[in-house]
């Protein structure tokens, strides 16, 4: 882009213009990527790909279909659309930050840039925009509507039919009941564990993966296990050292007991080995 940079003035409330313009580029495909600003995922883009974007041909069938957007007919005016948006806080310059720049431990995701806002704001080809407007979703409304429809219910719970406030109540019985019986059984197993190890260690453990982060049904398997004993970083240690000494010893006669390898001796055909017969025995 020839040209100084495009200063951004100072940050103003956002018009209906630039959450217009914020939610086509949100629309159209600019190659935007995920990055990590101050630990949260936010949508990277560069400037390039929005100025033109605000320049084709699908921008200005946009424009007719929604008024709000302002006209482009050059390349300035696609800059000065799309400078709405960092003077609104719906995106902001970001720059990449290097790992002697940031903090002593910064928090990275594996293949995600993470970065940091610019103080000098400025609207060149080159440089990467965040996005900060994060436009409501059908999904969000519905989560909002369920929740306002579920909290009513919940205090409405006194004008149920008795039928349902009946249903309800065994219900949390029923839930009650499933709570003791997990209590109990942690008690149980406890004890059964104390006792086992006094009688014959190292322990049993009923349902050992009770407390483990697996699945709900592998929880309760296996039935039962002995307890695992941590071994100490010296038994370790020589369980190794022994291991070691133990395969040179292991391979030695393997080596002796192998034969040497031999040459292979080639067939000497039979009509060379024959033997001719002396002048005499041919008078004979």
């Amino acid at each position: 882009m020839s040209g100084p940079p495009q200063q951004v003035q100072e940050p103003q409330a956002p018009s209906p213009e630039a959450l217009a313009v914020a939610d086509y580029l949100k629309s159209v495909d600019i190659k935007a990527r995920t990055c990590i600003l101050q630990g949260q995922r936010k949508d990277l883009f560069k400037v390039k790909r929005a100025v033109r974007a605000l320049e084709s041909d699908h921008y200005k069938a946009a424009c007719k279909k929604n008024p709000l957007l302002p006209k482009v007919e050059n390349r300035q005016e696609a800059i000065r659309a799309f400078s709405l948006l960092p003077r609104s806080l719906l995106a902001l310059r970001v720059s990449k930050v290097e790992p002697e720049d940031g903090a002593k431990n910064p928090k990275r995701v594996k293949g995600l840039w993470t970065v940091k806002v610019e103080p000098q704001q400025e609207i060149r080809e080159d440089l990467y925009y965040a996005f900060f407007y994060e436009p409501r979703t059908w999904k969000q409304t519905a989560m909002a509507v369920g929740l306002v429809a579920l909290l009513l219910t919940v205090v409405m719970f006194p004008l149920w039919p008795p039928m349902l406030r009946l249903g309800v109540w065994y219900l949390s019985m029923g839930m009650l009941g499933l709570i003791g019986l997990f209590i109990v059984m942690s008690i149980f197993r406890l004890i059964l564990f104390v006792i086992s190890m006094v009688v014959t260690p190292p322990g049993l453990w009923l349902y050992p993966n009770l407390f483990e982060d697996v699945g709900f049904f592998d929880s309760f398997r296996p039935l039962w296990a002995w307890h695992k004993v941590k071994k100490s970083k010296a038994e370790r240690m020589q369980e190794k050292a022994a291991a070691a000494a133990a395969s040179p010893a292991a391979s030695a006669p393997s080596e002796k007991a192998a034969p040497a390898p031999t040459t292979p001796v080639p067939k000497v055909p039979a009509a060379l080995t024959a033997r001719k017969p002396t002048v005499e025995e041919v008078e004979e």
